[in-house]
């Protein structure tokens, strides 16, 4: 119980969160993130990014991160494929629950229709969403060897640029790592970037039907 109650509290602190499960806890974590539909509150990008600084600090060694967690992040995709494929049409009448929200999938899919087989990549960079692609990815039968050169390259370019980055500029300046969180928070802020973006397009557009709807009403209907 102990040790749930520390995880817990970690989960809010993504420097203590490393130190305290270590390489291993990172791959656990980055598989159910990508892999189990309850990891979607898991902070993928934070702990990665963390890892990379602390990497550079000496704390865990590079070699112990990048192909392990690559690995997990891959297989974890797998999984959440074939859950979607096998569930199919039935995945989207899951009733809402604790670990399940139906508007993340739902967004998940929109994401999908948008962006087609560059979603697989581009998800991983999207908190939730890189959670609820792959099932949507099996639901909508997407060739699955089509699907495995996508996540491939996405799980490695994912993986490898949030590390490596974070690594290097742990190189260049070696006191970053007393202000972590701050790094944390631009990575965040651009990881929801897209999705501000696609919120002001969205209202944007709708203010435009809007003012297009109104000019053609007759006049006596506009009085």
């Amino acid at each position: 119980m102990q040790s749930i109650l520390d995880f817990v509290h970690a989960l809010r602190d993504p420097r203590a969160l490393v130190a305290w499960g270590g390489y291993v806890g990172l791959t656990i974590i980055i598989f159910a993130e990508t892999g189990l539909l309850v990891g979607f509150f898991l902070p993928g990008d934070s702990l990665l990014v963390t890892a990379g600084i602390l990497s550079a600090g000496g704390v865990i060694p590079l070699k112990l991160l990048l192909l392990p967690v690559m690995l997990c992040a891959i297989v974890g995709d797998q999984i959440g494929y074939w859950n979607g494929r096998s569930a199919g049409a039935a995945l989207y009448r899951r009733e809402d629950s604790f670990f399940f929200r139906r508007s993340h999938l739902e967004r998940a899919h929109d994401f999908y229709e948008k962006y087609g087989g560059r979603a697989v990549i581009l998800a991983r960079f999207v908190p939730i969403i890189r959670t609820f692609c792959p099932p949507v990815a099996g639901a909508a039968r997407m060739p699955y060897g089509r699907y495995l050169a996508f996540d491939i390259f996405g799980g490695v370019f994912w993986v490898g640029t949030m590390i490596l980055g974070s690594y290097f500029l742990g190189h260049l300046m070696p006191k970053i790592a007393g202000r972590i969180h701050y790094v944390i928070a631009v990575v965040i802020l651009l990881s929801i970037m897209p999705a501000i973006i696609s919120i002001l397009r969205a209202r944007r557009q709708l203010n435009v039907i809007n003012a297009n709807r109104a000019a053609s009403l007759p006049s006596a209907e506009k009085e």
